[in-house]
C-alpha cells in the first residue's frame, strides 16, 4: 500500500513536470515501447488515429490508471494460471503413468490453462505504455521476467502443438513451460 502511494506521488510529480514543459504531445510517450503498445498507443497508433484516445495530458493520466489495472489483473491471472498449471501437471503425470480415465480432464484443464495464459499475456502486451521507459543496464527483475516470458511463450506454443503429435516433445515442452513460467512469476518476489 505504501509503495502504491509512492508510485501515485511519483506519477503526479512526473505529470506536473510534463505539464510545465512547453513540449509537444510526444513528450507524453516513452521513447521505447513494446511493438503492440506502439501499434495501439503510439503517436500514430490506432487509438490516436481513431481519436478514441487522443494524445493529451488528461488522456495519458487515464491511460496510466488503465495500465495499472491491466497489469494488476495480469498478476492475478498469472498466479491463477500457475496454480492451474500445477494441477495440470499432476493430471498429466497420472496420464503418463497409465491412468487414461483422466484424459478428458487433462484436455479440459489444458483449455483452462490456455485461456488464463493468453488472457494474462494480452493484458501485458496491450496495456498502455508507461510514462517513462528507461533502458537500465544489467539484469533486473523486469528484464528477467521478459526473458522468461519469451521462453514460456515459445514453450506454450510448443506444448499445444505437440499435444496430439508427440508425447515426449509435449512433456518436455510442458516442463519447460512450467519451469520458465514459475520462474517468471517468482522473479518479482525475490
Amino acid at each position: 500500500m505504501f509503495s502504491n502511494q509512492i508510485n501515485a506521488q511519483t506519477e503526479e510529480d512526473l505529470f506536473g513536470m510534463i505539464a510545465n514543459e512547453k513540449n509537444n504531445d510526444e513528450s507524453l510517450l516513452p521513447e521505447r515501447m513494446v511493438f503492440t503498445q506502439r501499434i495501439l498507443w503510439g503517436n500514430q497508433g490506432l487509438f490516436r488515429k481513431t481519436r478514441i484516445a487522443p494524445l493529451s495530458l488528461e488522456v495519458r493520466e487515464k491511460e496510466l490508471k488503465v495500465r495499472r489495472t491491466m497489469l494488476k489483473a495480469h498478476q492475478v491471472i498469472g498466479y491463477t494460471t500457475l496454480i492451474a498449471m500445477i494441477a495440470q501437471g499432476f493430471i498429466g503425470g497420472k496420464l503418463y503413468n497409465g491412468d487414461n480415465s483422466l484424459y478428458d480432464t487433462h484436455k479440459t484443464m489444458g483449455k483452462i490453462v490456455n485461456v488464463g495464459y493468453f488472457a494474462g499475456a494480452g493484458l501485458s502486451l496491450f496495456a498502455p505504455p508507461p510514462l517513462i521507459n528507461k533502458k537500465v543496464r544489467g539484469l533486473n527483475s523486469i528484464k528477467a521476467h521478459k526473458i522468461l516470458a519469451t521462453i514460456h511463450f515459445s514453450a506454450m506454443l510448443s506444448t499445444n502443438y505437440f499435444s496430439n503429435r508427440d508425447r515426449g516433445a509435449h512433456k518436455a515442452s510442458a516442463y519447460t513451460l512450467f519451469g520458465s513460467y514459475a520462474a517468471a512469476v517468482l522473479v518479482f518476489k525475490f
